[in-house]
């Protein structure tokens, strides 16, 4: 009798003990999440960036999932031009990294993933970084298409973001 007790007991313990470590741990996270207005003020900024530096470019920009939640192309920006800049986006967050640093690996043969994975690793997009959490991500087509996605992210996240991409 006292060994089916003692047994019966040991197996108790061993039903409680995972969830005790199951309450222990966090059974959910927050995350930040890029608004519409956050997305639009992203747009501006890159247009005003590319105002200034007399350049045509067209952008989109991701939530943390990767759905688009802005895009838009300048006056006399090529017709596949959005396309190009939501799959350049769509790289960045993939790979959380700028798509310049992915197409470098990839021309290196460091990496082949992005290739064959349907990435479309061409410099020109970066992930949207905020205290140290990836919330999006900016791809823009355009010839200095990074430097204009970092100008957005500088202008909208500036006090939040911790080094955005580089």
């Amino acid at each position: 009798m006292r060994i089916l007790l003692c047994v019966l007991s040991l197996s108790g313990l061993v039903i409680v003990s995972p969830a005790a470590d199951a309450s222990a741990m966090q059974m959910t996270r927050d995350i930040k999440v890029i608004s519409s207005a956050g997305a639009r003020a992203m747009a501006d900024a890159c247009i005003a960036w590319a105002e200034q530096n007399k350049q045509i470019v067209a952008m989109a920009v991701l939530d943390w999932g990767g759905n688009l939640i802005e895009s838009y192309a300048m006056e006399g920006a090529a017709p596949n031009a959005i396309d190009t800049a939501l799959l350049k986006a769509k790289s960045a967050l993939r790979w959380r990294r700028a798509t310049s640093e992915t197409n470098k690996m990839v021309r290196n043969g460091e990496n082949l993933a992005p290739t064959f994975m349907n990435d479309f690793p061409q410099p020109g997009a970066l992930p949207v970084m905020v205290n140290g959490q990836v919330i999006g991500a900016m791809g823009v087509s355009g010839p200095d298409g990074e430097k204009c996605a970092q100008a957005a992210i500088d202008a909208v996240f500036k006090k939040q973001t911790s080094a955005s991409a580089r």
